[in-house]
């Protein structure tokens, strides 16, 4: 039976209208040259239906009112960034780009640093974050740029050379290590783009967002990924709200030196990209601090944005305003398209759901159990992410194993915290349901035994982040609305509604067919018959 998220998709790509004023799917619309993407990371719907209606004047609620608002979008599952963005530039779920996360196991893969790769025995972390850069520390990942960290605009345009190869998995056949774009298995719109002769930019927060250039490893021309994990005197730039907003600024900056024809760094005139963009992260570090800048992040009871992320979303209409501005003033804003929407969104919305829960001793448990009952075995837990979901990965892959994890983690009780930071119960380790072995497979539509694919997926019950002490009050990775409703729009000239469900997924198609390029040159949207947004064919 298909799992809820495959059903959606398949009800996205039906293209059922509702709302005023909706065009017919046939109808003709006028060549855009340009199309700006842009994800508001964390960002809901209902955050940005709140704004628009809250201040009509703005720049977001311009670009709904004048757009294509499809108020029912959800992203693939897990919700974290690798598999968002990836979905959104492939027209691929994880089933299909073969990525579940930015951080995962592969049991066809050997270790980092493996050299001698006969005899020895695959199963690997496949780290693709931040740990890969030359240099975590600088903002800069290791290039050795003056004046930083402002002068990390003149970062280079070809991050792989700023990743430590001796941090990759190996691969066996090759013996020599997989950069990120070496292990998407499908092609990406800016593959597509160059093919056809088009310029390519994007900007984002790693150098492995390399993973972005396609399996080429040719489709960006211009990829500017200053590196947001790098320190800063308050941690790094996400742990204080006005550090995330100056490290987007370096990003909107090079937006801007695109949308004007010079490349991210203002030194080479390269001509307006036909497709660019970047993601924003202040929304979604302003949803997880508890407070920050001597406001209260989050949400407030009911859902409404609070302080710190009201502000936020004001910062963000002001550089949307400026982006959009630029376009008007280059004579550019008749034949670019923005389309805006989100990785990721965040959970919970409501304060009061929230139930943190420290994984550690779970696993921990979870292990000494298994080697109780085994004894001479070793951990069975391999790798694990758990943020707002539960993903395991094993050393014992049999349906014993995965069963016995299963079963142990829905027995387990304990105390966490709540949003005021006093214990807080919880059952079944915070989890709604778990699927394991043959189950976890189908969860995500693959083969068992696929070596990607997590051992067990745990769904959590709302509002559980499994984290240690008091330091979020959201996180995303899960399969709740709150982590999978984002904002998607598209500009035009004239405001149109479609409130049936779609997928982020159909941005990929819908960015190829405004440029009047083939949708089906996407392997992901011919495996998975990813349809263009309803409303935009061309």
């Amino acid at each position: 039976m298909r799992t809820p998220w495959f059903r959606a998709a398949l009800v996205g790509a039906t293209g059922l209208l509702a709302g005023t004023g909706v065009a017919p799917a046939a109808q003709a619309a006028p060549r855009t040259d340009h199309v700006l993407l842009l994800s508001v990371d964390g960002l809901h719907q209902s955050d940005l239906a709140w704004y628009a209606a809250a201040h009509p004047g703005s720049a977001l609620a311009a670009l709904v009112h004048q757009g294509t608002e499809y108020t029912h979008a959800r992203t693939p599952v897990p919700s974290d960034s690798f598999p968002g963005m990836v979905g959104q530039l492939t027209g691929g779920n994880p089933a299909t780009t073969g990525v579940y996360y930015d951080d995962t196991y592969n049991t066809a893969l050997l270790p980092a640093g493996t050299t001698k790769c006969t005899g020895t025995a695959a199963a690997a972390e496949v780290d693709y974050t931040e740990d890969l850069d030359r240099n975590q520390n600088s903002i800069d990942a290791g290039q050795g740029l003056p004046g930083l960290p402002v002068g990390v605009l003149g970062m280079t345009a070809d991050p792989r050379a700023l990743i430590d190869p001796a941090k990759l998995p190996v691969d066996p056949k090759t013996c020599k290590p997989v950069y990120p774009y070496q292990y998407l298995r499908v092609n990406t719109v800016f593959e597509v783009a160059r093919q056809a002769g088009l310029r390519t930019a994007w900007s984002d927060k790693h150098p492995a967002y390399d993973i972005l250039n396609g399996p080429s490893g040719t489709g960006i021309q211009d990829l500017f990924t200053p590196e947001i994990n790098s320190a800063t005197p308050s941690g790094d730039w996400t742990t204080d709200n006005a550090d995330t907003r100056t490290y987007d600024g370096y990003k909107v900056q090079a937006v801007l030196d695109e949308i004007d024809g010079y490349d991210h760094s203002r030194t080479t005139r390269t001509g307006t990209p036909a497709v660019f963009g970047m993601n924003f992260q202040a929304v979604s570090t302003a949803q997880k601090l508890p407070s920050s800048d001597g406001k209260r992040g989050g949400y407030l009871p009911g859902g409404t944005p609070g302080p710190l992320l009201s502000d936020t979303l004001d910062w963000i209409d002001r550089q949307v305003g400026v982006m959009t501005a630029e376009l008007r003033g280059q004579h550019l804003g008749g034949d670019t398209t923005i389309i805006l929407s989100a990785k990721h969104g965040q959970s919970p919305t409501q304060p009061s759901a929230l139930t943190r829960i420290d994984d550690g001793p779970l696993l921990a448990g979870l292990n000494a159990a298994w080697r109780a009952a085994h004894p001479g075995a070793g951990d069975l837990v391999a790798h694990s992410v758990d943020d707002d979901a539960m993903l395991l990965w094993l050393n014992d892959r049999s349906p014993a194993a995965t069963q016995f994890a299963r079963g142990y983690l829905l027995t387990q009780r304990g105390t966490g915290n709540g949003i005021d930071g006093k214990p807080k119960a919880y059952t079944q380790s915070g989890l709604q349901s778990v699927y394991a072995g043959t189950d976890a497979a189908r969860y995500f539509q693959v083969t068992p035994g696929d070596p990607r694919v997590p051992d067990l997926v745990g769904v959590v019950q709302y509002g559980v982040v499994y984290t240690g002490g008091q330091g979020k009050v959201a996180e995303h990775g899960g399969a709740a609305s709150d982590d999978r409703d984002v904002p998607l729009v598209v500009s035009g000239t004239r405001h149109q509604v479609v409130g049936s469900t779609v997928e982020t997924t159909q941005i990929a198609p819908t960015i190829l067919a405004l440029l009047h390029l083939d949708p089906a040159a996407l392997q992901a949207v011919r495996i998975e018959h990813t349809q263009v947004l309803p409303g935009e064919q061309h």
